[in-house]
C-alpha cells in the first residue's frame, strides 16, 4: 500500500511560538501559563522543561520546585493564531493540506510521484527547512508518514521533538508493537478498560481481532472501521454534525467567589449562543462545571425546549446556579458552560403554547445583539449579568 498521508505536528507549538518571538527564552524552560499563579496549571512547555518532568497541566507551584529558574509566560492566544495561518501557508506551499486537525497538527496529501518511501523522505525535509525559514528556527515539526491519517497521526507521535517515522502497511503491527494501545488515537481510558474485558492488553492482543470480534468490542460499526484503520485504510467518519458548544475558563485569583464566578458562566452563556446561532443550531440540554482548589468538581445539567435564544439559556442557568453549594471554604478555579443536544432549524416545530410574537421579537433581539458584537466588538451588547466579567472569558484555546 503506498503512502498517502503526511501529518504535520508542530512541537511544544505555544512554547515554540513564545521563544521564537522573545529570543531569550531560547534553549530555556519555559511554561506558558493562563495566570501568573502557583495554583493553576501550565497549559504547554519547551522541551528543555520537559526534560525535567515538567509538562501540560503540570502545576505552576510544583512546576517552580522541579525548576527553580522556569521562566513563565502569560498565554497569547491572538499570537498562536497568527502562527497558525502562517504555518498552514507554509505547509500547504510543499504539500496540499487536506484537513487541519487542531491548531498545531494538520495533514496533508502527499503529491503524485512522492508516495515512495524516498520521495516522502525527500519532501518531508523540504518541508521542516521551508518551516524554518518562513516561519522560524524555533519552530520544529515532527512529521508521521502512513497509508492512511491515523497510522500518520501516530508515526508522529513516536518521535519527538523533530521527528520523521514512516509508518507502512507491512511495519504494522511490529514498529508498534511496545505502545500500549492507549497511543493510538480514539483509545481512552474507558476504552482501554472496555478493551481490557475482552482481553485485548496490548498492540499484539488488538491486531490479532478479526472486523467481527471488534465491532462486538465497540458495540457497532465503529470496531470494523478502527479494524480497517489499523491496516492502513483512509476511513472516514461519518458526518453527524456538530455535537456540542462548551466554553471554560479558569478564573483569576480575584475571582474565586461565588458571585465573580456566576458573572463569568453569564458571560460564557452569552458567547455559547452567538456561536450557536453563527452554525444555525438550537440546543436543548445546558450543562455547567465549576472546579475547585480544594474539593471534587461540582456540576449540574438541564434539559430544555430546543432554543437558540439567549435569554432562554441564562434563565436555565440561573435555575442551575441556584443550586451551587454556598460553602464559602471553596477555593473556585475554573468554570464551565456546555450546550449540546443540537439540532438544526429545519427540525424545529412551533411550542404548542408558545408566543409566536414574543419568540419572533427574541429572534429579532439576538441578531441585533450579534450585529452589534460582530462590527463594534465583542462587549458592544450584553446582557447585564455578564458585566462583572467583560475582560473575562476572552478567546482562548488552549
Amino acid at each position: 500500500m503506498a503512502l498517502n498521508a503526511m501529518l504535520v505536528d508542530f512541537n511544544s507549538y505555544f512554547a515554540s511560538c513564545e521563544q521564537q518571538m522573545r529570543p531569550e527564552l531560547r534553549g530555556r524552560p519555559v511554561g506558558v501559563v493562563p495566570m501568573l499563579a502557583d495554583t493553576t496549571c501550565l497549559i504547554a512547555a519547551s522541551y528543555e522543561a520537559k526534560k525535567f518532568g515538567v509538562k501540560t497541566l503540570t502545576n505552576v507551584g510544583e512546576a517552580k520546585k522541579k525548576i527553580p529558574d522556569i521562566e513563565l509566560v502569560v498565554a497569547r492566544h491572538e499570537l498562536y493564531i497568527d502562527f497558525h495561518h502562517r504555518a498552514q501557508k507554509a505547509v500547504d506551499a510543499i504539500a496540499p493540506i487536506r484537513e487541519v486537525l487542531s491548531i498545531d497538527e494538520m495533514v496533508c496529501d502527499l503529491p503524485s510521484g512522492f508516495k515512495t518511501h524516498e520521495r516522502a523522505v525527500e519532501l518531508s525535509h523540504r518541508m521542516k527547512r521551508h518551516i524554518a525559514d518562513s516561519i522560524g528556527e524555533c519552530m520544529k515539526v515532527s512529521i508521521g508518514l502512513a497509508p492512511n491519517t491515523f497510522l500518520a497521526k501516530l508515526a508522529s507521535d513516536m518521535q519527538k521533538p523533530d521527528g520523521l517515522v514512516i509508518l507502512d502497511e507491512q511495519d504494522v503491527p511490529m514498529k508498534i508493537a511496545h505502545l500500549p494501545v492507549r497511543a493510538l488515537s480514539g483509545i481512552g481510558a474507558n476504552m482501554e478498560a472496555r478493551l481490557q474485558r475482552h482481553g485485548i492488553r496490548t498492540m499484539a492482543d488488538l491486531y490479532a481481532q478479526t472486523p467481527e470480534q471488534l465491532r462486538a468490542v465497540w458495540g457497532g460499526v465503529g470496531g470494523e472501521r478502527f479494524h480497517a484503520r489499523l491496516r492502513g485504510a483512509e476511513v472516514h467518519d461519518f458526518d453527524h454534525g456538530m455535537g456540542s458548544i462548551s466554553h471554560s475558563h479558569v478564573l483569576a485569583p480575584d475571582l474565586r467567589n461565588r458571585d465573580d464566578a456566576y458573572a463569568v458562566l453569564n458571560r460564557l452563556t452569552q458567547k455559547a449562543a452567538m456561536r450557536l446561532r453563527k452554525v444555525e443550531r438550537f440546543t436543548g440540554h445546558m450543562h455547567i462545571k465549576v472546579k475547585f482548589l480544594n474539593s471534587p468538581s461540582w456540576e449540574k445539567d438541564t434539559r430544555f425546549l430546543a432554543t437558540q435564544d439567549t435569554l432562554d439559556m441564562l434563565h436555565a442557568l440561573d435555575q442551575l446556579w441556584a443550586a451551587f453549594p454556598k460553602k464559602k471554604s471553596l477555593a473556585l478555579l475554573q468554570v464551565a458552560v456546555t450546550l449540546s443536544d443540537l439540532s438544526e432549524e429545519r427540525a424545529q416545530s412551533g411550542h404548542l403554547f408558545g408566543d409566536l410574537e414574543q419568540t419572533h421579537d427574541k429572534k429579532k433581539l439576538n441578531a441585533a445583539i450579534d450585529m452589534l458584537n460582530v462590527r463594534f466588538g465583542k462587549k458592544a451588547a450584553y446582557f447585564g449579568g455578564a458585566h462583572r466579567a467583560l475582560d473575562h472569558g476572552k478567546i482562548a484555546i488552549a
